[in-house]
């Protein structure tokens, strides 16, 4: 879906290395940071990042961009609590997880889901 919407090799390739890449805009290493401190626990957008958004995006746009970034979080966090795995439409990504113990099923096994 990214390389649809026009992400490139080189932008996967440097995505942990967004803030010095020159593959990302500025306007993108913005919504990279932003997604970044939207996903921690607790939710602290510093107000310096927010202004920053402000000067590329209007009202709708930041709503736009808040929905989307919580909504894959949501996502995100759901499949994490219940060990849902990948279903292998990524092969050779490059945003590869962190490796975690095997589960025995698709769901956290003894619970009865």
């Amino acid at each position: 879906m990214g390389r649809a919407a026009g992400v490139t090799e080189q932008q996967l390739a440097e995505l942990s290395s967004y803030q010095e890449s020159q593959a990302f805009s500025e306007l993108e290493r913005l919504v990279i940071e932003y997604a970044v401190e939207m996903t921690k626990t607790p939710v602290d957008v510093p107000e310096t990042l927010f202004a920053a958004l402000r000067r590329h995006l209007n009202d709708a746009q930041l709503v736009e961009l808040t929905a989307a970034t919580a909504w894959e979080n949501y996502r995100a966090r759901f499949n994490h609590a219940l060990e849902i795995e990948a279903q292998g439409f990524s092969e050779g990504a490059f945003c590869v997880l962190p490796e975690r113990p095997a589960a025995s099923s698709g769901m956290r096994a003894g619970h009865g889901l």
